[in-house]
C-alpha cells in the first residue's frame, strides 16, 4: 500500500468488517484455502483480523499465523484480540512488503482485499513467492478486481499459476522456475 489509511478510516472499515463477518462468517472463505492443523499461514494485509482469528483456530496449537499489515492500528487490534482470546499461535508483523520470514516457511498465504491497494504489487508477489513453500498455496480474493485482471496480474511475471478457482477465492501455486 502507498501509506496507511487514516485512523478514522481504519476504525470505520473495522466496523464494516465486523458487521460483514457477523452476517457472512469468514470461515466459509478460509475453507477454500485448505488450511490444515500445523500449517504456517501468512495473513497479508490482515486489517482488523477478520481472517486471522478463524485461521488461528484452523491451524491449531501446532500451527502459526503471521498477521501482517502496514497500519499500526491493525497490528494493535490483532495483538489485543490475541491477548483477550489467549491465542498463542499468532504473531504480528508491521510492514508494507517485507515479511522478515524465512524462505519457503509458509504453507498458505491469504491475500484478501489488499492487492488493489498495493503500491508495489509485483514486489509483494516476489516476497510471497519467496516465503511460500514449494507446495504452498496463495489464496486470493479481491472484490475490487475482475476475474481476468486477477489472473493476469498474479501470473504476469511467471511466479504463480492458477491452480483452482473456488466459489469465493482463487488458489495460485508457485510456478516452477
Amino acid at each position: 500500500m502507498d501509506k496507511p489509511m487514516s485512523n478514522l478510516s481504519f476504525q470505520f472499515m473495522s466496523l464494516e468488517f465486523k458487521i460483514r463477518d457477523f452476517l457472512r462468517p469468514r470461515m466459509t472463505v478460509l475453507k477454500e484455502a485448505g488450511i490444515q492443523p500445523g500449517f504456517h499461514v501468512l495473513d497479508y494485509g490482515c486489517g482488523p483480523g477478520s481472517y486471522t482469528v478463524p485461521a488461528a483456530t484452523l491451524v491449531g496449537t501446532t500451527g502459526r499465523i503471521y498477521a501482517l499489515d502496514i497500519h499500526p492500528l491493525a497490528i494493535q487490534k490483532i495483538q489485543n484480540i490475541t491477548f483477550k482470546k489467549r491465542l498463542t499461535n499468532v504473531e504480528t508483523i508491521h510492514s508494507d512488503c517485507n515479511t522478515g520470514l524465512p524462505g519457503e516457511s509458509i504453507n498458505v498465504v491469504l491475500l484478501y482485499d489488499t492487492f488493489h491497494d498495493l503500491a508495489d504489487p509485483q514486489g509483494v508477489l516476489r516476497e510471497l513467492y519467496r516465503v511460500l513453500k514449494s507446495d504452498g498455496i496463495l489464496s486470493f480474493n479481491d472484490h475490487h478486481m475482475e476475474e481476468n485482471d486477477t489472473v493476469s496480474k498474479l501470473t504476469l511475471k511467471g511466479l504463480f499459476t492458477l491452480s483452482k478457482k473456488g466459489k469465493r477465492t482463487f488458489s495460485f501455486s508457485k510456478a516452477e522456475r
